[in-house]
């Protein structure tokens, strides 16, 4: 088991909340003391606010940074992997053969991707604090989100430039509001093959050594052409050094290490279980789609990536869970901080017993589950066709309603995004969305039953095969210019079309609708409350020890490059391009790129490809710049290895590591594999 010879360690260290390079720190909040302490790194807060202006967050849910003066990002390629696929046709496959730029003009816009970058951080909760007061249930929740998004209006407004998004933080013991300046007009720079950036495919995933140039680079681009960015990181061409102190600035998605122990056990027995029971069916139906090959074999192998990526990561935080001594850790954590509550008398009092409300709400968590996430967070299947009918459908009722009684993705602040994915031109293949379409049909029965009055609303009388090909077949909204004349016709235009998608969405919507506001208020709204009230808990007695859980918002990471060692075996925490050669087989996921056996003999076997490193990371981390003690970027953070997965839950000092694409070896590859002379000049400022 994984944790089990470090029980004994960590049941002793339970009272210390942050150990060695653990943390999800805020850029608002970095203990830079104790990193100078552990490190011996002098950063300071000069350093931090550079880092921070340097980072870049990308719609496809990962990270990335500036690079150079003319806005340039680098972050990975299966970051930008759907905007490759978007670009792609029978003529110019890119996935296969890369994408590769001379020119500026070359450059190409990736439909419906959005980057940001965070300007500033304000404390909000007195505000919030203010309007939900005596609030409880569904009041609570419209009073908090009311007050989130005039929070959000006040500081952004209607000036598209920028995007403001308030969020709960330590369970809702703090609301905070960042504000970001927002580039709608990214294009796609450089992208290596995906057989050279996913080398070793899912066999090597999650697992180390690694040997992958997963790396991609952007620009951003505004009315006057490309953003001038003159504070970005230094590139570096010196390879990264075992032991050498390294940071990242990144947007981890989400983790769950403050859920309480009834809250993992809900995640273990049912959230994970049923999404990779379905996972792995979903799999064997993209892998049957890729068999037609061509056109075909593409655009289920683009799908396929994603979601076996999504498998494994849930492999891993299944491992963490079904851990016996891991969840040993996790409940004398809680008890440990139930007693020390319990011996104070004023904070018992002020605190009360959050962890069974917590228990209580969880129950509900348990029946209502299934059917929320058939109906509303799952529903669809992944369909784009789905998504633009829906949030066309719910966007023309919402934004009729008073500002007060909107569902919070359709506050004003919030819909400009909405409008440009809805908006956006980008191609979807029938078959792709037939297959989603299906399979979402055919668990929604299964799991609700036939008899369920939701699933024989969503059916009628129509097999799922055949309902999902009517409204795939009928539907016209791939037409960007019909989907525009919907949302600006707002509820006259979707009352009077007759698209086959836009009503089946009209007919089914407010079951889903129901599902999220009945979630929200009987489930989220309790527990976030709850967790407020542990967290001060935690505050009274850890101090400011503690860090908030990932919520795709900034954070800054620290560790160092090393490796680790597991029943008596030692991995060393680099590799070179002699170990990527001596990998190769010749079969696919080990077989090189064309363009890699062409340059063979020009590279230098020494080159450090990737690295691992301690850093705590979670998914949406993917292209954090990883950087050294000057702030020069030395790497990009593109995976994690399998003990990484359970970070989401916990972090363990002795095995999380963090796993990069070292810049010495993009910098050799630009160079001398892919003859990229003008991006290689402009990240390493040569002739200027």
């Amino acid at each position: 088991m994984r944790y089990s010879r470090l029980l004994p360690a960590l049941i002793a260290l339970i009272a210390v909340q942050a150990q060695a390079a653990e943390g999800l720190w805020t850029f608002d909040h970095a203990p830079l003391a104790r990193i100078r302490a552990e490190t011996g790194a002098a950063i300071d807060q000069a350093w931090l606010d550079h880092l921070r202006n340097s980072a870049v967050r990308l719609s496809s849910g990962c990270s990335a940074s500036l690079v150079s003066a003319d806005g340039l990002v680098a972050t990975n390629h299966h970051c930008v992997a759907g905007c490759e696929e978007d670009l792609s046709s029978a003529a110019h496959n890119y996935s296969r053969d890369g994408f590769l730029t001379a020119r500026r003009e070359d450059e190409l816009t990736c439909p419906g991707m959005d980057a940001e970058s965070l300007i500033s951080i304000s404390d909000i909760t007195s505000e919030v604090t203010a309007a939900t007061q005596g609030k409880t249930g569904q009041a609570y929740t419209d009073a908090r989100n009311l007050a989130l998004t005039r929070a959000e209006q006040a500081a952004c407004g209607s000036d598209q430039r920028f995007r403001c998004e308030a969020l709960a933080f330590f369970g809702g013991r703090q609301f905070k509001l960042h504000r970001y300046r927002r580039y709608t007009d990214v294009r796609l720079v450089f992208a290596p093959e995906d057989a050279t950036a996913n080398f070793g495919g899912d066999p090597d995933n999650f697992n180390f050594p690694r040997f992958d140039l997963d790396v991609s680079f952007l620009r951003l681009y505004d009315a006057s052409g490309p953003v001038a960015t003159p504070e970005h990181l230094t590139w570096s061409r010196v390879a990264p050094r075992p032991g050498e102190p390294v940071f990242t600035a990144g947007n981890p998605g989400s983790s769950d290490r403050a859920m309480t122990v009834s809250q993992l056990i809900d995640q273990r027995d049912l959230a994970l279980r049923i999404g990779q029971l379905q996972r792995s069916e979903f799999r064997g139906r993209l892998i049957q789609m890729g068999l037609a090959g061509g056109e075909t074999r593409r655009v289920a192998d683009g799908r396929l990536f994603g979601v076996e990526n999504s498998f494994k990561g849930d492999y891993g935080r299944d491992l963490a869970l079904t851990d016996r001594a891991f969840m040993a850790v996790k409940q004398a954590q809680e008890t440990e901080l139930r007693n020390r509550v319990k011996a104070d008398p004023v904070l018992a009092a002020r605190i009360g017993d959050p962890w069974g409300e917590i228990d209580a709400a969880q129950r509900v968590y348990e029946a209502r589950y299934i059917a929320y996430r058939e109906l509303e967070s799952q529903a669809g299947g992944g369909s784009d066709l789905y998504g633009w009918a829906r949030n066309l459908v719910r966007g023309a009722r919402e934004r009729a309603k008073p500002e007060a009684d909107r569902l919070p993705a359709f506050a004003p602040s919030r819909l400009p995004a909405l409008q440009r994915r809805v908006l956006d031109n980008y191609p979807v293949d029938a078959s792709l969305e037939k297959v989603e379409l299906e399979f979402w049909f055919l668990k929604l029965r299964e799991y609700l039953t036939a008899d369920d009055p939701a699933v024989r609303t969503i059916l009628g009388d129509e097999s799922p095969q055949a309902l999902a090909a009517r409204l795939v077949d009928g539907s016209r909204l791939t037409d960007p210019d019909l989907r525009k004349r919907l949302w600006e016709g707002g509820a006259p235009a979707i009352e009077a079309s007759t698209d086959p998608m836009i009503v089946f969405l009209r007919r089914i919507d407010a079951l889903g609708v129901a599902q999220q506001k009945a979630w929200s208020a009987e489930v989220t709204g309790p527990i976030e409350r709850a967790q407020a009230r542990i967290s001060d808990a935690r505050f009274a007695i850890y101090g400011d020890s503690v860090y908030p859980d990932a919520n795709f918002t900034l954070r800054l990471s620290y560790g160092k490059v090393e490796g680790w060692t597991r029943d008596g075996r030692s991995v060393a925490p680099t590799t070179d391009f002699a170990g990527l050669l001596r990998r190769v087989t010749g079969s696919e996921p080990y077989a090189l790129a064309p363009r890699w056996t062409a340059a063979r003999a020009r590279l230098t076997p020494s080159t450090v490809l990737n690295f691992s490193s301690s850093n705590d990371i979670l998914g949406g981390n993917s292209g954090s710049p990883i950087v050294n003690a000057r702030g020069d970027i030395i790497g990009l953070i593109f995976d994690g290895n399998i003990y990484s997965l359970g970070g989401s839950y916990g972090y363990d000092p002795a095995l999380n590591r963090a796993t990069s694409v070292a810049t010495v070896a993009i910098t050799e590859a630009l160079d001398k594999v892919y003859g990229q002379t003008a991006l290689v000049a402009e990240l390493t400022r040569e002739g200027r």
